[in-house]
């Protein structure tokens, strides 16, 4: 059963999902808003099921050895977020006795979008763009490569979605959908811009230019350090026109507190 939700705002937008009785939605903790009293809300360690049954705890089968099956599941789920960076607990809201309706946001000014799964292909995110999605919806962790991730400096471990349903995800500044196979086979783009790509898109880091004077020139002064995302393949790539670093800059500049000077490169003054 597809969520009905609609995505309101401009500037800084927001999720409003409308809950069929006995459907459940969960989201990422700190991503909740606003609800309707028939809509319970309930935080747990672990993941959705999948199936269906509203993100609640398997049966477990097979008695004390099911529950600890079921528990050692959980710690790992735990630990992959853990690891990387995301919020441990999810929380559920489930409708009783009625429609209900549950409103989402991200954290960021900026968009916000639906993305239906129909089971064949998953669905890859930058880390924290996760805002929510209904329980038949997995959601996990995936690893790019050391080698991707020590290069780039983002993007290293991502989000995936698998299963069917809709899930929400947030970025910053606005979207646009791009497609590799219509520009040639390949796109390359700031490390920051990137926020989900469809399963089957090849996702890299390359340096950009050589150790040249013209490749010194770009690192130090262009920007964007020395490597650069790299998208290939047939399928649906989505870009943020904000990055979260840019966003931290502009606003230690804006307190007197940025110390990157006019090179705005290799030089620049990372946020954290």
């Amino acid at each position: 059963m597809t969520l009905q939700q609609e995505i309101v705002g401009n500037a800084m937008q927001m999720a409003v999902v409308n809950l069929y009785p006995g459907q459940t939605v969960y989201c990422e903790a700190g991503k909740f808003l606003f609800k309707t009293t028939n809509v319970t809300m309930e935080t747990r360690l672990s993941g959705p099921s999948g199936n269906g049954s509203g993100g609640q705890q398997g049966q477990g089968g097979g008695g004390m050895g099911g529950l600890l099956r079921q528990a050692m599941g959980t710690a790992m789920q735990v630990g992959q977020r853990a690891l990387a960076g995301e919020s441990l607990a999810f929380q559920y809201f489930t409708s009783q006795g009625g429609e209900g309706t549950v409103g989402f946001a991200g954290v960021l000014p900026g968009e916000m979008r639906a993305l239906e799964l129909d089971g064949t292909r998953a669905w890859f995110a930058e880390k924290d763009a996760f805002v929510a999605a209904e329980s038949t919806v997995e959601f996990g962790i995936a690893f790019a490569g050391a080698r991707t991730g020590m290069s780039g400096g983002e993007g290293f471990i991502l989000e995936k979605f698998t299963g069917h349903g809709t899930v929400i995800i947030a970025g910053a500044g606005n979207f646009i959908d791009l497609n590799p196979a219509d520009f040639g086979g390949r796109i390359e783009v700031d490390t920051g811009c990137v926020v989900a790509f469809e399963e089957g898109i090849q996702y890299g880091v390359q340096r950009i230019g050589g150790l040249n004077r013209q490749g010194l020139m770009n690192a130090v002064f262009g920007g964007e350090g020395l490597s650069l995302a790299t998208l290939e393949g047939n399928g649906r790539v989505i870009l943020q026109s904000l990055t979260i670093e840019s966003l931290a800059n502009a606003l230690k500049k804006a307190q007197g507190g940025d110390k990157q000077g006019p090179t705005g490169g290799l030089f620049s003054t990372h946020a954290g």
